[in-house]
């Protein structure tokens, strides 16, 4: 993975500490194009991965890298699935049917015997294999060397106990994708230990991780202690607790942290991005 990788919240009206400013991104956001300008000065200023979750406009942003395979010959994307509000909007606007055959690919009667047969027998793993299926859809032609499971599904699955799904999401994602499992959480420690438990080495997180404790499960010494032991290939994420911590002084906190392998921020700005990067690598 690259040191520096960049992420799209501020693309998708995600900001944790102002409906305002969330309202304000949506409106300069709504067009695709915007979206690519940003992408292109973060290339420009070397960033080579794009962290990204599966919303509905990443379809028009893989459209675009598509038709520049040489201008994006360097270019990876690390999806993040799934996104859980895509499919409330879309069964809300075209009904369960109209869903799954504007996500999910194949033939819609044969993936709904499947999903139907899954259900009723509580196959999850032939359930997320559909979603997973589902989500890569749009990413086709592109390199996605890592795919993340969102926070929202690790952390359930973590606490429900049901283990077994990560090492099926693991298998999955390396069979039909090639491509290496990726897990989000709020609780890095609890996570790193039921991954490794069932035969999960060295996996790939991404956590908060910034030095005021925000959205960080057990709290800053824990987490310290456990990427000390580097039993993980660690992502830091929400670096700057939304905001609650200066730019200078979140980098230098987390950059200098022993077991973060790769640091993810997102910004808006030509600006802001040169000066994300400019902390992060003055203070490696």
């Amino acid at each position: 993975m690259d040191r520096i990788l960049f992420g799209d919240n501020q693309f998708f009206a995600v900001n944790h500490i102002s409906d305002e400013k969330s309202r304000a991104q949506a409106i300069r956001f709504r067009d695709s194009k915007a979206i690519m300008h940003v992408l292109d000065d973060a290339i420009d200023a070397g960033i080579k991965t794009f962290m990204c979750t599966t919303h509905e406009k990443i379809v028009d942003i893989c459209g675009i890298i598509r038709q520049n395979p040489q201008k994006y010959a360097e270019f990876k994307l690390f999806p993040c699935m799934p996104y859980a509000h895509k499919y409330a909007n879309a069964v809300t606007e075209l009904g369960i049917l109209g869903m799954m055959k504007e996500y999910i690919p194949g033939n819609i009667f044969g993936t709904i015997a499947k999903g139907g047969l899954a259900f009723a027998r509580k196959d999850f793993t032939a359930m997320m294999e559909l979603l997973v299926d589902a989500e890569m859809k749009m990413f086709k032609g592109i390199p996605t060397p890592v795919i993340f499971l969102q926070n929202v599904v690790t952390d359930l699955i973590l606490g429900l106990g049901m283990n077994s799904f990560f090492v099926d999401f693991n298998s999955y994602v390396k069979q039909k994708y090639n491509a290496e499992a990726g897990f989000i959480t709020m609780n890095l420690p609890k996570l790193l230990e039921v991954l490794n438990g069932v035969g999960i080495q060295r996996p790939i997180i991404c956590a908060s991780i910034n030095k005021i404790g925000f959205r960080m499960s057990g709290g800053i010494a824990l987490y310290e202690k456990v990427l000390a032991e580097q039993n993980c290939r660690c992502i830091a994420m929400q670096v700057l607790a939304a905001g609650a911590i200066r730019p200078a002084e979140a980098f230098e906190y987390v950059s200098k942290l022993k077991g973060v392998e790769s640091i993810l921020f997102g910004a808006s700005t030509k600006s802001h991005i040169e000066d994300s990067i400019s902390f992060i690598e003055q203070f490696r």
